[in-house]
């Protein structure tokens, strides 16, 4: 059903993509170190020095929470329930970095030093909890990782018929070159790059399914096309079995599951606190609001025309219906999108994965270097590492991981496990950690007992509704079974509330209460020379306490506002009222999500380079003036610089 493209293809985008971005971002790094004096000493490495503006920084999240699954899943959702799918993919998978922003802002004000949030954590509850969470950390970590390869690698094999074993080792390949070369600074270049070609496809793809596709080619044919698949093949569970609808039952579930699950892969992600962690404080915030809003049209544009448009081809007799393992596979949208343009769709999905897997890679490969670095090797093996030490462990721990996500999703493909089922399940393994670790930055109360219970008793809790519920709905415990949508949706609910409940009860019961300057002075900013405790060096205004706070409250009342609006104000009015859209209401929802696409193109492909404008000039003049040889001699660094000494030319 997918028209192929060659084997040639497929490597020259493996592996003649991946030699390029390794190659240009490692030059990028080079002219940042040349024109802009960035060295790269284990802060720059691992935290960018804290100085990332909201722009980049927001256009990092975006790429890090784009994923294989983002676009091959919402559309396959797109393709079972209509076009609640969608929306509940973006909205479901939204407000978590929405409420992030909460977090980050708290560990500005309360661990502005820290490198992970596990050393908050080690701080505040000490060895036994930091294990507990390291484990829950590195078990998100590879849950991601997995689900990017799996979704990548299926993709390229439809495509082009490469060997989905060497895909899963090729793919991480180019990432891992730059990621040692370049570190955190690296990959947010990257990330943006990844990003702005991103949306480029999915403009064109909007374009053309909603303007000059001879078999849809306006919202108008697409909606009759939709309305006839729907009698001939009503939805389950949809009201009057219609795709044009809110009102879907399988829908709101999976929603459930989607909102549940996508707290773990967010909140005990180190990815995301991470890009916290280099943001500059004035930009936290705004650039974690701007990259969730940005983000949702990814999903909800994207699925709400392809993934529906594979609706709309089967009920045009142009493809033929999609089997139930391909849908779970995510290839959905490479064969919507072959249909439509041919080869040309082919190549541009094959593209739009190789740019999601690869930039979201990046984001898992140095958020794992800087665990190995700082919560593994200085925690518990090298106490005393300095920078140059530390730099050197994280290279090796970059090229051990990338290792071990190959050979991962080697395991689980050959084993059966899909996209889908990994999308399903990682909120029963990743969301009991959620509630401890967000208090552990928020709440004074929360007892040592409580973060590590609810921990533990919620990850039991969920596994074993998980299991029950599909023994007793399907009486058998298989892939097939576990994988239904009734016992996931047990399993999450059942690990998060669970978790939920034991941490409050446990921390009311025997609370404690903590004082955030430990957190403050005993973390601390690593140099090549010393350890400065409880050092920032960055503008004073940056760690003015009252404006940090204004910000604070800033990120609760609007996180919390675009939350309600996104998973009640907007969607449950639509499903409780069973309105199936008119013609005119379903081509005002697709001209809603062309415009918020095109919006976000603007925040984060477009908006960065304006921010960073005054950088640009000067790399571009400091490279003009070395090919024309018209400038003054440029003083190379001759003596060892401290971490300080970069901060303060900065």
């Amino acid at each position: 059903m997918v028209e192929k493209l060659s084997q040639g293809v497929g490597w020259g985008v493996v592996l003649g993509f991946g030699a390029f971005f390794a190659i240009l971002m490692s030059l990028l790094t080079l002219a940042q170190k040349r024109y802009l004096q960035e060295y790269q000493t284990s802060e720059m490495f691992m935290t960018a020095h804290r100085s990332v503006k909201t722009g980049l920084v927001a256009s990092a999240v975006v790429s890090s929470w784009t994923w294989a699954a983002t676009l091959l899943q919402s559309s396959s959702v797109a393709y079972d329930y209509g076009i609640s799918g969608p929306f509940w993919y973006a909205s479901g998978a939204t407000i978590q970095v929405l409420l992030f922003a909460i977090l980050a802002i708290e560990l500005k004000r309360k661990a502005p030093n820290a490198h992970t949030f596990l050393e908050i954590i080690n701080v505040r509850y000490g060895k036994v909890a930091h294990l507990v969470f390291l484990a829950f950390a590195l078990a998100t970590n590879i849950i991601v990782t997995a689900m990017l390869l799996l979704g990548g690698s299926a993709v390229v094999n439809a495509l082009t018929g490469v060997n989905t074993i060497a895909c899963c080792f090729l793919l991480p390949l180019g990432v891992l070159i730059y990621t040692l070369f370049g570190g955190i600074k690296a990959t947010f270049l990257t990330d943006y790059i990844h990003t702005t070609v991103i949306f480029i496809i999915i403009l064109s793809f909007v374009f053309t399914v909603y303007g000059t596709s001879d078999i849809i080619g306006s919202p108008g044919r697409m909606y009759d096309l939709l309305v006839a698949a729907s009698e001939k093949n009503p939805v389950k569970d949809n009201e009057q079995g219609s795709y044009v609808t809110m009102s879907s039952l399988q829908g709101l579930i999976f929603g459930i599951i989607n909102i549940v699950g996508n707290f773990g892969t967010v909140f005990v992600d180190n990815a995301y606190w991470q890009r916290a962690i280099a943001a500059r404080p004035s930009s936290t915030v705004k650039a974690y609001l701007i990259g969730g809003l940005s983000w949702f049209a990814i999903p909800f544009t994207l699925a709400t025309t392809m993934g529906i448009a594979g609706v709309a081809l089967v009920g045009a007799g142009a493809i033929e219906p999609i089997s139930a393992h391909d849908v779970s596979a995510g290839l959905v949208l490479p064969i919507a999108a072959t249909a439509i343009l041919g080869k040309g769709g082919s190549f541009a999905v094959l593209v739009l994965v190789f740019m999601a897997v690869t930039s979201a890679a990046s984001a898992e490969l140095i958020a794992v270097s800087s665990i190995y670095t700082y919560d593994i090797f200085r925690t518990y093996i090298h106490s005393g590492a300095m920078g140059s030490e530390v730099i050197t462990h994280s290279h090796y721990s970059v090229i051990g991981f990338g290792l071990i996500m190959g050979a991962l999703a080697v395991v689980l493909q050959r084993i059966g496990i899909s996209l889908g089922y990994m999308y399903l399940l990682m909120g029963i393994i990743t969301s009991p950690a959620v509630i401890p670790v967000a208090f552990s930055i928020t709440w004074t109360k929360q007892s040592r007992g409580a973060a590590i219970g609810s921990a533990i008793i919620g990850v039991f809790g969920g596994i074993t509704a998980w299991l029950v519920t599909a023994q007793s709905l399907y009486s058998e415990l298989t892939i097939e079974s576990t994988g239904k949508n009734y016992p996931m949706l047990a399993g999450n609910l059942t690990s998060l509330l669970v978790s939920l409940a034991v941490a409050i009860i446990w921390s009311f019961i025997s609370p404690e209460n903590f004082n955030f300057d430990e957190t403050r002075t005993k973390l601390q900013i690593l140099t090549d020379d010393e350890v400065v405790k409880n050092a920032v060096y960055l503008d004073p205004i940056e760690r003015d306490e009252n404006r940090l706070k204004k910000a604070f409250k800033f990120a609760v009342w609007s996180s919390v506002v675009l939350t309600v609006i996104l998973v009640i104000l907007w969607p449950l009015p639509l499903y409780f009222s069973k309105y199936v859209f008119s013609k005119p209401f379903f081509t005002f929802w697709v001209v809603i999500s062309m415009i918020w696409v095109i919006c976000s193109t603007c925040a984060v492909a477009i908006y960065p380079i304006f921010e960073s404008k005054d950088s640009i000039v000067t790399v571009t003049r400091g490279i003009f003036s070395d090919i024309t040889c018209s400038g003054p001699p440029r003083q190379e660094k001759t003596e060892n610089v401290t971490e300080i000494s970069v901060q303060e030319k900065a």
